[in-house]
């Protein structure tokens, strides 16, 4: 399964956001990647994500493969809007 968002948060995806992406993700058993420029990381992983250096208006991927992968990228969705991280693009 996975998901597009485009960023919204003015800072982008900086270390705090980041941080709670990232713990938010580790609490799902799936794999989860972030896709962007081209590149994917381990979105459990904060120094995978950081590397990327998201921006706002970056449009990103999340992708989930697992037996939650379904919930894992639902919470994730959820998440990303509730922390003004990201808007689901259609």
């Amino acid at each position: 399964m996975k998901q597009k968002f485009v960023i919204v948060s003015e800072y982008g995806l900086h270390a705090r956001p980041a941080t709670r992406l990232v713990n938010q993700a580790m609490s799902y058993q799936s794999e989860i990647s972030l896709s962007a420029f081209n590149r994917t990381v381990n979105l459990k992983s904060i120094m995978g994500v950081m590397s990327l250096g998201i921006y706002n208006g970056e449009i990103v991927e999340v992708q989930a493969e697992g037996e939650d992968a379904a919930e894992a990228i639902e919470g994730l969705t959820n998440f990303m809007i509730q922390e003004g991280l990201g808007q689901v693009k259609e």
